[in-house]
């Protein structure tokens, strides 16, 4: 396991440390660029020399040799002695949106508040009120921040729970009975956040006497806290997430300090294979749809097969009744007068409905990314190395999508710098082969909805992405005129996760949904599905609401780092999940196409 991101993570952590003691700002800085460089590394830092690591930009003497005090002992002095002085809830304090170091340092120092219990106290009995820069609104929206993180808190998220399912579905796959394992329930139809997990195992038809082995071997995977249940064929077991399921190991340390999630298992037959992924894949709302329609028509369903109905109260599969279809969803489907529904589909929202075959964007679809940073801003790759990256993928276009100047804690780019930037793109372009490198920004819309740079200047720019960084606690009225103003600006091509909403964190802005749509349709403006498994913004109902309006749709994975670019998936399944097509996608169109339309945007 690579040591880039734990090592990020507590140079971050030292950072928030050490601001919210009032320490220097520039020691402060220094380690959140740091854990900036750190981050978007692609060699690993455990492997680096002490000369290799001074060469990288932002790391000091002194930082290198923390770097090397953390992968020789898995630890930092320095951040054990400030976690003696900062109270560990006061760290929590500063996850919510509103609580700054400044902030947590006033609630902890001047009104005894070291922990998000005793800020909801302080709350209540309204002694928060008589502390420096608490006034009520300040006040309200710590405590709607409170609330939406108790809310959210539970459920996991897309990226992360596809970690945890996956570590179960690799083991279960090399276990000698299993024909194949896969995730159900939620996670298998894409939703954005996961209460719990479901791993269906088909068995190989040689091994159908070996279901209780394949229920030892779910049991028996590292990162299983405790057992809850288990019988011959099925199994629900606790999973402990301080385990190493990507970041959340990185955040939790201790077994069982962390969230956890459940994980439960069936083991099925081959011959009842399709019935067992339909039954648990959901949703409830679909089911129910499906088991009325097999009444209707003079059948059963369950999770066993969908049988003919003989008025016996007994269930078929426990009579020896043959099923009509069983071993393939398709089966059940055809057999029900339906097309495949693709599981992202399956929410009661219209899909049956939907007339002939179903044709939703697939990952292979996509062509061309179009929200990119490198290191002229916050990204960590070069131009032609996220060129490459990219080429490599099967691209035929990467746009080079830095930060505006405002977003200035991103490395915005002043005009000045913009133009050269634009100059190194071009240079760039001219210097590969394979795919095109557009020039383009990631521009801030402004609280006015105004953009961050001048008209003559985007005017320069190949691709304009117009995002919501600052500002995300606007009146939902605010809001949208904010963003329709965006999109009403002719040198606009996308607008970029439109509420600026981070899954679990915050909840971003609250626009007018139809009225963003119908404007984007009017000015021929893509709305943009940032792959971010933090992010899903647009959100997959906003997505659906913009299809059915006739919008255009970008999936773009808002690369900083190589990695960024597996995202892509959860975009993608984002995009199905709103029943997105190829043909409104802008990143599965062909270079010709995709290059003429960002080029008519503003050109009359």
């Amino acid at each position: 396991m690579s040591l880039n991101q734990p090592l990020a993570d507590i140079l971050a952590r030292m950072a928030k440390m050490l601001d919210v003691l009032g320490e220097d700002a520039f020691k402060v800085n220094a380690h959140t660029r740091a854990a900036r460089t750190f981050e978007g590394l692609a060699d690993d830092v455990g492997t680096m020399s002490r000369e290799q690591l001074l060469a990288l930009q932002g790391v000091g003497p002194k930082l290198a040799d923390k770097a090397i005090e953390f992968r020789t002992t898995g630890r930092i002095a320095e951040h054990d002695e400030l976690a003696t002085r900062v109270p560990a809830g006061v760290m929590d304090m500063m996850e919510l949106p509103g609580v700054g170091p400044k902030t947590a340092r006033v609630l902890w120092q001047e009104g005894a508040i070291s922990d998000i219990p005793s800020l909801e106290r302080a709350i209540a009995d309204g002694s928060i009120l008589t502390l420096p820069r608490m006034g009520e609104k300040s006040v309200a929206k710590i405590k709607e921040s409170i609330a939406f993180r108790r809310a959210n808190s539970q459920r996991l998220w897309l990226g992360r729970a596809h970690d945890v399912a996956d570590v179960f579905i690799e083991r279960l796959k090399a276990h000698h009975a299993v024909a194949d394992a896969v995730a159900a329930g939620s996670l298998r139809r894409g939703r954005d956040t996961i209460g719990d997990l479901d791993i269906l195992a088909c068995l190989r038809e040689s091994h159908l006497s070996d279901a209780a082995g394949v229920v030892e071997c779910f049991r028996a995977t590292p990162g299983v806290s405790s057992v809850l249940a288990s019988g011959e064929n099925k199994c629900s077991v606790r999973v402990s997430l301080a385990h190493d399921f990507g970041r959340w190991s990185r955040t939790h340390t201790a077994e069982g300090d962390g969230p956890s999630i459940q994980v439960d298992l069936r083991v099925t037959p081959p011959a009842t294979w399709g019935a067992t992924l339909l039954y648990f894949t959901g949703s409830k709302e679909h089911n129910i749809r499906l088991r009325e329609r097999a009444i209707a028509r003079g059948m059963t369903l369950s999770e066993w097969g969908l049988f003919a109905a003989d008025g016996i109260e007994s269930p078929p599969h426990t009579r020896g009744c043959t099923p009509i279809a069983a071993a393939t969803e398709e089966d059940i489907y055809r057999a029900l007068g339906l097309p495949f529904i693709p599981p992202e589909a399956r929410e009661d929202r219209g899909e049956f409905e939907h007339l002939g075959p179903w044709r939703l964007i697939d990952l292979a679809d996509i062509r061309a990314e179009l929200h990119a940073h490198t290191k002229a801003s916050d990204g960590s790759l070069t131009i032609l190395e996220l060129a490459e990256d990219a080429k490599r993928r099967g691209f035929h276009t990467i746009a080079v999508t830095d930060h505006s100047q405002s977003s200035a804690q991103a490395g915005g780019l002043k005009p000045d710098r913009l133009r050269e930037h634009i100059a190194a793109v071009r240079e760039a372009n001219r210097h590969i082969t394979g795919i095109t490198i557009l020039a383009g920004s990631e521009v801030d819309i402004l609280s006015d909805g105004s953009l961050d740079y001048d008209d003559d200047l985007l005017r320069e720019l190949d691709v304009v992405v117009a995002s919501p960084h600052a500002a995300l606690s606007q009146d939902p009225a605010t809001a949208t005129a904010r963003l329709l103003r965006a999109i009403a600006h002719p040198l606009v091509h996308i607008l970029g996760h439109p509420t600026g909403r981070l899954i679990n964190r915050r909840p971003g802005l609250s626009p007018d949904i139809p009225a963003l749509v119908a404007a984007a349709r009017a000015h021929n403006v893509a709305l943009e599905i940032n792959a971010h498994w933090m992010r899903l913004d647009l959100r997959d109902t906003h997505t659906r609401a913009a299809i059915d309006a006739g919008c255009l749709i970008a999936i773009d994975c808002d690369v900083h780092e190589p990695s960024d670019f597996d995202n892509l998936a959860f975009g993608v399944t984002t995009a199905r999940r709103g029943w997105v097509t190829p043909e409104r996608c802008l990143n599965a169109w062909p270079a010709d196409r995709l290059h003429d339309w960002l080029r008519s945007k503003g050109r009359g």
